[in-house]
Formats: structure tokens, C-alpha cells, sequence
């Protein structure tokens, strides 16, 4: 099932989102929409919150950044499947990550950073960690840790944030941040509007959360 990707403005953007506990076919399902409605959005990675669960799962993308590069540049025929986005950005591997823990960090690198939940405003140079160390649960609940480097560590650290209530560009030095708010103010303040519709059509219609049954 693809879901709609909750706007700023939503009000489940900015909790801290509570553990998982429970293992089980639900909780699988949660992780495969996620996954879809990442791709449907073409994102490269998303968390729960984004589509309205406060729970401390997220997906995140690892792939080639040569290959994902190379795919932007043939925007006249875009992938339309989850395969063929898959093969075309040259992802490696989805990684659900439950529960994570991120236990070091080390290094720093620039790059650009934008959010499903914020579309269209980018900020092209975000500082973040070049490496880190995450421990956290798969779907089953066993435990595994890894080590991520680069444009990979980058999108763990945004998709971390969403899970802290945090939004990308919050994490900016203040001067910076109100520059971004001034700058985007218009957009931001669309995005509000349309929190806010979204949640009202979502109390009449307990159903309105869904984009399509499936991709």
C-alpha cells in the first residue's frame, strides 16, 4: 500500500516518535509500505512518521551514487517500476532499520538535503557526520549494527531526525535556518495549508491516507 507523505505543518512531523515492541506480520507490512510509497515519491528513504506512524522505523536507501547520478540525467524517460527504479538509481541494498541507535559518529561532509515532507526546497550544502555507527532491529526483531559512509550516512542521519521530530533544515545553524524559512515562506506556508486540509479530510475520511493499494 503507498500512503500520502505528511506535510510540514503535520503535527506527527514533530513528536518524538516511541519504540517498537511488537514484532509481528503488521509491523512487516508497515516496513513494505514504506518502502513503496519511498519509491512512488521517489525518495531514498523515508520514516514512519512521514506517513503518519509515530514509531521508530525508518527505511533508507544504499546505492550507487555514480549510477543514481547518471539516472537523473535521463529525465525524459523515467523508471516507472520498483525494478526498474531499483536498477536505474543502482541501489544496493533497502535497509529497515528498527529501533536504531546511532552510537558513533565521526568526520563531516556537505551535501544536499531535501525531504518528501518538505517538497521542493533544497538546501544544496547540509553539514552532517561522513561516517557512523548504527545499531538497531530488522523486522523479525534481531538485532544487527553497520557502519555507513557517505551520501548513505547522509540519508540515515536525515531519516534519524525524522524520528526525533526533527525536519532537515531545522538543523541548521539559526541565522541559516531563518534565511531558509524566509526564503521558502511561500511554499512553507502552502505546505501548512495543506497539513491542514489533509488532516481535516483524514477525520471524515479514515481512509484518505491512501494513495493506491499497492505499486
Amino acid at each position: 500500500m503507498i500512503y500520502k507523505v505528511r506535510l510540514y505543518g503535520d503535527p506527527v512531523l514533530k513528536k518524538v516518535s516511541t519504540p517498537v515492541t511488537v514484532f509481528d506480520n503488521k509491523l512487516k507490512q508497515l516496513a513494505n509500505d514504506l518502502v513503496e510509497t519511498m519509491y512512488h515519491y521517489n525518495g531514498i528513504g523515508l520514516a514512519a512518521p512521514q506517513i503518519g506512524v509515530s514509531k521508530r522505523l525508518f527505511v533508507a536507501c544504499e546505492f550507487d551514487q555514480k549510477l543514481r547520478e547518471e539516472s537523473k540525467e535521463d529525465d525524459e524517460n523515467p523508471p516507472q517500476t520498483l525494478e526498474e527504479k531499483r536498477k536505474r538509481w543502482g541501489v544496493i541494498k533497502e535497509h529497515v532499520m528498527i529501533n536504531p541507535k546511532i552510537s558513533k559518529r565521526e568526520g563531516e561532509q556537505r551535501g544536499p538535503d531535501g525531504c518528501l515532507s518538505v517538497p521542493g526546497p533544497l538546501i544544496e550544502d547540509m553539514k552532517r557526520d561522513e561516517s557512523l555507527h548504527v545499531r538497531y532491529q530488522n523486522v523479525e526483531g534481531k538485532h544487527h549494527e553497520l557502519t555507513a559512509t557517505g551520501r548513505f550516512a547522509h540519508v540515515i542521519q536525515h531519516e534519524y531526525d525524522h524520528l526525533e521530530g526533527i525536519l532537515f533544515f531545522e538543523k541548521l545553524p539559526k541565522a541559516e535556518k531563518e534565511a531558509f524559512i524566509e526564503e521558502n515562506r511561500e511554499e512553507l506556508l502552502g505546505m501548512q495549508r495543506e497539513a491542514k486540509a489533509f488532516l481535516r479530510e483524514l477525520k471524515e475520511n479514515p481512509e484518505a491516507y491512501k494513495v493506491v493499494e499497492s505499486a
